[in-house]
């Protein structure tokens, strides 16, 4: 069973649509006995950083999400669902994130003659080949939507980058855990190879 973390914030359907394709059971759910349960847990994620914390705190979500991805199960974060894994963001000064993983969340700047929010296709640099991006090409294309990105994360979790401008760290993998900036459940073939990979983890 995975577990879609419903903290009133995320793309939710798109993510339960994606598993439903590949046929695995699922639940969007913000029950905590749920989440811990489930073999598999996604944080999804659209919207600002500061209203995403404020509402898992509201739902008491916060240290069930921290378990979860402590608990060695398979952990994916998805766009925001990345971000707030990390301590803080420069959308939102003061707001505390998970601390899971350390590193920058920083604004895509708009100096460089590209749109932002960078929103659409672009091709990725992977750089670890096994977990989530086990038989997927370097350079293969997913789905972007955002304005602010992942930077000086510890170099051994970061699993792929891609280039707008600036040099974003676009996914990483630590362990159980795992999470991306694109969005996968929107990006084809390839993001739903990557999906498939999330889900034979731990098996």
């Amino acid at each position: 069973m995975v577990a879609i973390i419903d903290y009133g914030a995320g793309n939710l359907s798109s993510v339960k649509k994606a598993l439903d394709y590949l046929g695995a059971e699922n639940e969007i759910t913000q029950d905590r006995e749920k989440i811990l349960s489930a073999t598999h847990i996604i944080l999804p994620g659209v919207g600002s950083f500061e209203d995403a914390m404020n509402s898992m705190k509201a739902r008491g979500l916060v240290d069930v999400v921290k378990e979860a991805a402590a608990s060695g199960k398979p952990f994916l974060g998805i766009c925001l669902g990345l971000q707030l894994l990390f301590e803080s963001s420069e959308e939102s000064p003061g707001a505390e994130g998970l601390g899971i993983l350390k590193g920058k969340i920083v604004e895509i700047p708009k100096n460089t003659g590209l749109k932002v929010p960078h929103m659409g296709w672009n091709s990725i640099s992977v750089k670890q080949k096994d977990g989530i991006f086990k038989d997927i090409d370097d350079e293969s294309y997913f789905y972007f939507v955002h304005s602010y990105y992942l930077k000086d994360a510890e170099e051994d979790v970061v699993a792929a980058t891609t280039e707008y401008g600036v040099s974003i760290q676009c996914a990483v993998q630590k362990g159980n855990l795992c999470a991306t900036q694109f969005h996968p459940e929107k990006s084809s073939k390839v993001g739903l190879k990557l999906l498939e990979n999330f889900l034979s983890k731990g098996e």
